[in-house]
């Protein structure tokens, strides 16, 4: 039977205070520390930007130590993804060195590839992928494409080869954009990411990143990826679920919903969160039967 692991991209928001996190926090607050109670996997983007290093997942690992189960996925830097030139073998040896203390104690969900839009499949670019998953052969991979012409089964058998899972995505479907899919192509895990639907401004070029991520889902869309996920879960032992749809907390949101709709568990939910998304009230775990109100008389 898979497992199934739920989380968000990120986490390091201004417009989730007051919505995911407190106004007031504690002296020791950190926002990774307050997730891990909700979530059982997060992605982590700042490593496209910069490197991953020993210091900063040392961090990650010492902060989710009480619970065993939680896992990071992390994500490519883009001088592998998007410039695609001018690398050297010290920038592919940095970043690996980077995510040891993750692999060694065995947090490790994926290295995630993603490439833009733009990138089609062409001879040299499927060259390209297959010297990127050599490079990185020893570490479990995910692939994120988003154009439609990597759709073809030569391409998903190239990625079993390797052992590469493929990821599959939701996005605003235009021509050229690759449609919502349950392929597996690794026995050992699948990956889906959901980037909302914002049609107006996905391909806006003034578009910011929370425009273009502003979306929540509502419970008949996920009905749909719910059935997509169950059939991943056929396929490979672990499903990781990635919800990148973050502005003002509706990537919390909806992974909750999600956690709920392939569990059917009643879940715990930040205050601040029901107020902001009341849908989220009929999957909350209210006080169970024989307990008493806060506010109720004996």
């Amino acid at each position: 039977m898979a497992r199934y692991f739920i989380g968000t991209a990120g986490w390091s928001y201004k417009d989730w205070e007051g919505i995911v996190y407190p106004e007031k926090k504690g002296q020791n607050f950190h926002p990774l520390i307050f997730l891990v109670r909700y979530i059982n996997i997060v992605e982590i983007n700042s490593t496209f930007y910069r490197p991953p290093s020993i210091y900063m997942s040392l961090s990650w690992v010492k902060k989710v130590e009480n619970y065993p189960d939680f896992l990071f996925s992390i994500k490519l830097h883009q001088i592998f993804t998007h410039q695609r030139k001018d690398f050297s073998m010290k920038d592919v040896d940095d970043f690996k060195l980077g995510l040891e203390p993750l692999r060694a104690k065995e947090r490790l969900a994926s290295i995630l590839i993603q490439f833009p839009w733009s990138f089609a499949s062409t001879t040299a670019n499927n060259e390209y992928l297959v010297n990127l998953f050599v490079l990185f052969k020893d570490y479990p991979l995910a692939l994120e494409v988003r154009h439609s012409s990597w759709d073809n089964d030569n391409f998903y058998k190239l990625l079993s080869e390797y052992n590469v899972c493929y990821c599959n995505i939701d996005q605003p479907v235009f021509r050229n954009s690759i449609q919502p899919s349950s392929i597996g192509t690794n026995s050992q895990f699948s990956y889906v990411r959901l980037h909302g639907r914002n049609y107006e401004n996905w391909f806006k070029k003034d578009a910011g990143r929370d425009e273009r991520y502003n979306y929540l889902y509502t419970k008949e869309e996920l009905e749909d990826w719910i059935k997509r996920i169950k059939e991943l879960g056929n396929q490979s032992s672990n499903v990781y679920i990635i919800t990148n749809n973050h502005y003002r907390g509706q990537a919390l949101a909806n992974a909750l919903q999600i956690k709920n709709m392939i569990t059917g568990e009643k879940l715990e939910i930040p205050n601040s969160l029901l107020k902001q998304y009341p849908p989220l009230n009929e999957i909350v775990d209210k006080l169970k039967k024989d307990q008493l109100d806060l506010f109720e008389e004996t």
